[in-house]
């Protein structure tokens, strides 16, 4: 008596692979975040940019503000947890804001001295 292998079950269908949508190209230029930190910093305004002012000038530098409102002010609103930006009037993503005096002082000082030459003051050992 021969022994018989029991039935092979039936082959499972070949499973269907979903292609992924091709990845958008990253857009050329400037991030948001980059956009708002230079409009901010041309501001002379003692008081601060207005974020009405903030997306007019962005949307005079070719930015569509329209399309990306909720973008700028969710950026404005991490620039502002970060410190970078300090609000003056307002609260969340509306009123005005400037640039944080601290940080931007610790920046321009580490990267050059007043004379234009870099810094070095790390390095540098009293003897």
């Amino acid at each position: 008596m021969a022994e018989e292998a029991p039935a092979a079950p039936a082959a499972a269908p070949a499973k269907t692979t979903k292609k992924k949508a091709a990845a958008k190209p990253k857009a050329a230029g400037p991030s948001v975040k980059d956009l708002v930190v230079k409009t901010v910093a041309a501001s002379k305004d003692r008081n601060g940019v207005s974020v009405h002012s903030m997306k007019k000038a962005l949307a005079a530098d070719g930015y569509d503000v329209l399309k990306n409102n909720s973008r700028v002010n969710t950026v404005i609103k991490g620039l502002v947890r970060k410190g970078t930006l300090v609000q003056t009037k307002g609260a969340g993503a509306s009123g005005s804001f400037k640039l944080n005096k601290e940080i931007t002082t610790r920046l321009i000082g580490r990267q050059f001295q007043p004379n234009g030459t870099q810094s070095h003051s790390r390095n540098t050992q009293e003897m």
